[in-house]
C-alpha cells in the first residue's frame, strides 16, 4: 500500500478530493495532512474524514528537522502540495527526491513563481487577456513552480470571464484530473 502525505494551507478541497479518491483503494491511501495554517479549513475536513492532520510553524519547517523527521517516520511514497503556499525547504526536497509534486492553477511556465497563487493567478490571466488557462502538476524543486512538468490540462478563457469564472474552471480541472494523475504516478 502506497502512502501519501498532503501539505495544504487553506480550504483543502484538493486534499479532500484526494482523500476521498484513495479511500478504500487497495493501492494507496492518504495517511497524513500537514498545514502551515492552524486555522486552515483543511483541518476541519480532515477531522470529518478521520485523517490525521497537524499544523506546524516556520521554525519547525525551516529551522529544525521536525517536519523532515516526521516525514521520515511515516515513510511517504508521495508528498503532495495541494494549495501549500510556502516555498518547500531544501532538506525535504533532498530527502524525498522525485517524490514531491505540486498542483499549480495555471499553465506553467506562465503565471508561476512567488505570489502567483489562487485568485492572483486568475486575475493575471484575465488582465493579460489570455484565451486559455489550466492546471499544471509538476515535481517540486528548490524554485517556485519550476520543477519538471508531469501533466497539464487546459480550459478556455472567454473575454467576458472574470477571475472568479476562471477560478471555477480551474477548480473543475483540479477535481477531475489531480487524483487520476496521482494514481498513475503511484502505479507507474
Amino acid at each position: 500500500m502506497k502512502r501519501i502525505v498532503i501539505f495544504a494551507s487553506g480550504s483543502g478541497t484538493n486534499a479532500e478530493n484526494l482523500i476521498k479518491f484513495f479511500h478504500n483503494r487497495d493501492n494507496a491511501s492518504v495517511i497524513q495532512v500537514l498545514t502551515n495554517n492552524p486555522h486552515a479549513k483543511v483541518l476541519d475536513r480532515c477531522k470529518k474524514l478521520n485523517i490525521s492532520a497537524l499544523s506546524f510553524n516556520k521554525t519547525a519547517l525551516y529551522n529544525t528537522d521536525h517536519v523532515v523527521n516526521l516525514l521520515k517516520s511515516v515513510k511517504p511514497d508521495l508528498i503532495i502540495l495541494a494549495g501549500f503556499l510556502w516555498k518547500f525547504p531544501k532538506n525535504i526536497i533532498e530527502e524525498f527526491q522525485d517524490k514531491i509534486i505540486n498542483i499549480h492553477p495555471a499553465l506553467l511556465p506562465k503565471y508561476g513563481g512567488k505570489g502567483m497563487y489562487g485568485i492572483h493567478v486568475h486575475q493575471a490571466v484575465v488582465d493579460n487577456k489570455e484565451n486559455e488557462s489550466g492546471i499544471t502538476i509538476h515535481y517540486v524543486n528548490e524554485n517556485y513552480d519550476e520543477g519538471a512538468i508531469i501533466f497539464q490540462a487546459k480550459c478556455d478563457v472567454l473575454a467576458s470571464d472574470t477571475a472568479e469564472d476562471v477560478a471555477a474552471k480551474i477548480h473543475e480541472l483540479e477535481m477531475k484530473h489531480f487524483p487520476e494523475v496521482v494514481n498513475s504516478l503511484l502505479n507507474g
